[in-house]
């Protein structure tokens, strides 16, 4: 499985809130409506710098700390950002974001700038800046997590096969 697409850069420890405010958490229901406001406490015009399907999010350490909002990695998905690569992530937002199959890579992104091209190779755990023209190993994803990402997210995946993953 491969990933493409142009970087938005932000730092470390961006939490559940950064990634959708707590104020529309009673207010907004609906995941597309809850979408146009992604970041916007870090930056206002953040949801209009997404190009749909073309946008490779890049943060620092500790991504998605925070409560357990589940809202926070569907709005990512909605949003239309192809995948997160941070230095590390929370980890209730980790297993939430795999169940709905939004694609983590965790990776050094010290090198990695804003508005650098990335192709991410799931199956070889690497990531390639083509802007830089460097390579990055990537934390190798386990079988079972390939194979969730490729349905779409667990229930995505329970769908078509009727039963959840082996783990072996």
């Amino acid at each position: 499985m491969r990933l493409k697409g142009k970087v938005i850069k932000l730092g470390n420890n961006i939490n559940t809130d950064f990634i959708i405010s707590g104020k529309y958490k009673f207010s907004i229901t609906n995941i597309k409506e809850l979408a146009k406001h992604i970041m916007e406490d870090i930056d206002p015009d953040f949801p209009r710098k997404i190009r749909r399907g073309e946008t490779i999010l890049v943060c620092g350490r500790n991504f998605g700390m925070g409560s357990s909002r589940e809202q926070a990695p569907m709005v990512i998905k909605e949003s239309g950002i192809v995948a997160v690569v941070a230095s590390s992530f929370a980890r209730i937002f980790y297993r939430n974001s795999f169940n709905i199959g939004l694609p983590l890579i965790e990776a050094d992104t010290s090198k990695i700038k804003e508005g650098d091209i990335l192709e991410i190779d799931l199956n070889k755990n690497l990531l390639r800046d083509l802007t830089q023209h460097i390579e990055l190993p990537t934390f190798a994803l386990s079988n079972i997590m390939r194979k969730l990402l490729q349905a779409g997210g667990v229930m995505e995946y329970y769908k078509r096969h009727g039963r959840l993953p082996d783990l072996l």
